[in-house]
């Protein structure tokens, strides 16, 4: 999951396995797999990155086993 904020401040966890879109409309919209959409302050690239993180985070990516290789050397 990742951490967003909504516009009134509120941040919130999002399962960003579910996310399909994530658009700049100027403010950045996220709509999920069910059709669901979230206004937040993140940037489109902040939130790429959040995503980006999350995969690699659970393996999804490959960096995970980068990093355990590193630690084992």
């Amino acid at each position: 999951m990742i951490k967003v904020t909504k516009l009134n401040g509120k941040s919130f966890r999002i399962n960003s396995l579910f996310i399909e879109v994530v658009e700049a409309f100027p403010d950045t919209t996220i709509t999920l797999t069910n059709g669901r959409k979230y206004v937040v302050k993140e940037s489109e690239e902040e939130v790429s990155k959040l995503i980006k993180e999350f995969y690699k985070s659970v393996g999804l990516l490959g960096g995970r086993m980068v990093e355990e290789q590193n630690h084992e050397e």
